[in-house]
């Protein structure tokens, strides 16, 4: 099996941003649409997420080399079933309000393509300390952009944000910022989870382009300035060959004048 090296600090950052699973990869759309109704939800479920993600990764790296090849893909089935069955399990028991919430969702987790992708490109291809570190960043990529797409459905459909209703707060705390008679009821229905992704990702689309445009005016100066400066050094070069060549015909007059 192919072994590829990768540092920590990538492992642990690029599936935050540059391979985000949810605004870059388009993975795990179905849990995203569905869990986004609110803040809370949102975390919980970024929460059980990432332990599995970290679990599996780490016990994927661990027996990368006792895996048989032809039966690899199952293997790493059980073992995520088997870690989104213990997080099940205590999540039932300490959380049950987030659990009652999230529902047929944390076990749909074991079929996750997020999970089972990096399981497969990274995991199973690198040690244990960077898997669990980008178990880690690719936790906390799919937990950021399911808290982006929820904020804006719970603000946009409820006017606010209400906390310690799944968790187990002191006490709930609701926070409203648009009058209920300005919220849009839809964002809060399953329509609203892809109205709001598509405008979160032509956002993304927009400043990627706008990136990339930037960044071919930035590489088009620096071919221009190359080439000017090209220019600069033949016309430079150009000025003293001719010069040379006044020089030596100056001299050839010179020497023709001392024999005559």
């Amino acid at each position: 099996m192919e072994e590829k090296k990768i540092s920590n600090k990538l492992a642990l950052v690029s599936g935050i941003i540059n391979e985000n699973p949810v605004f870059v990869s388009l993975l795990g759309m179905c849990s995203t649409l569905a869990v986004t109704t609110s803040v809370e939800g949102a975390i919980g479920m970024g929460i059980l997420f990432t332990l599995v993600m970290m679990g599996s990764n780490i016990l994927i790296s661990l027996l990368r080399h006792i895996i048989p090849s032809s039966v690899k893909i199952p293997c790493y089935i059980v073992i995520i079933a088997t870690f989104v069955t213990i997080i099940k399990m205590l999540c039932e028991a300490f959380i049950p309000a987030l659990y009652a919430s999230l529902g047929v969702f944390i076990s749909l987790i074991v079929v996750n393509c997020i999970i089972l992708g990096r399981a497969e490109a990274f995991a199973s291809k690198n040690g244990p300390i960077a898997s669990i570190l980008d178990g880690i960043g690719t936790g906390i990529g799919y937990t950021i952009a399911l808290i982006i797409v929820a904020a804006l459905r719970e603000l946009i459909g409820t006017g606010g944000f209400a906390f310690g209703i799944y968790f187990p707060l002191p006490k709930e705390i609701h926070v409203v910022l648009i009058p209920s008679s300005y919220t849009i009821s839809l964002f809060t229905q399953p329509a609203g989870g892809f109205l709001t992704l598509a405008l979160v990702l032509a956002v993304i689309a927009f400043y990627k382009a706008k990136k990339e445009e930037k960044q071919k005016k930035l590489e088009l100066e620096r071919i221009n300035e190359l080439k000017r400066k090209k220019a600069e050094e033949l016309a430079k070069k150009k000025e003293e060959e001719v010069e040379e060549q006044l020089k030596l015909k100056a001299n050839l007059n010179e020497n023709k004048e001392v024999v005559l």
